[in-house]
């Protein structure tokens, strides 16, 4: 199988929560954690986590795993600019990324797994879970295409790039609706800690 990197987009402000939300207890284990041990438990060989906001907060908790962790420095321009962080910073060895949010503590190892053994029986160079007709995360994305990530347009984020590469996506159906959710505010939080 090629080596895969798994970033983890970590670098919000959690403006939406009004307080640091990847560090809100998902069961007994802060939700940056959950996703971490989830992606672990996956096989990934490598995890790249990318920081930005509460830069001091993070690197304490992120600083006790098994991971690597990188700064955005851009993390206020929004999603797009972490992205570029990891695929900059994810090592030279590895043939693909998986992007990860920081903030769906609900997606299960298994998932994952699917994703990884899809790209490595496709020849598509881009593989994203669909739930129902709906894609989701995590979306991975051959290493071919950095120098188109580092060209986007933010207003228009990483789905202009399954756009405009729209043959080489594969659609992987699953049975897992957590790779549609995320937790924005305190009333996603509540719900996802009662559905766990």
């Amino acid at each position: 199988m090629p080596e895969i990197c798994a970033i983890i987009l970590a670098a919000g402000e959690s403006v939406r929560m009004g307080t640091n939300k990847l560090l809100l207890p998902y069961g007994d284990t802060p939700i940056i954690r959950r996703v971490v041990d989830q992606v672990i438990l996956s096989g990934v060989g490598h995890v790249l986590v990318v920081l930005g906001a509460f830069r001091e907060t993070m690197v304490e908790e992120v600083s006790k795993l098994p991971v690597e962790y990188c700064f955005n420095e851009d993390f206020k321009k929004g999603m797009l600019s972490s992205v570029q962080c990891g695929f900059r910073n994810m090592p030279g060895t590895s043939a693909a990324a998986l992007i990860f949010l920081g903030d769906q503590p609900m997606i299960p190892s298994h998932v994952t797994r699917q994703i990884v053994r899809s790209y490595g029986r496709s020849e598509q160079g881009i593989i994203v879970p669909v739930y129902r007709g709906k894609r989701g995360h995590p979306v991975l994305i051959s290493r071919k295409y950095a120098a188109d990530i580092e060209r986007l347009d933010p207003s228009e984020g990483l789905r202009a790039l399954l756009v405009k590469f729209r043959d080489d996506v594969e659609e992987l159906k699953t049975d897992e609706s957590g790779i549609l959710r995320d937790i924005d505010t305190k009333a996603e939080y509540r719900k996802e800690i009662k559905l766990k």
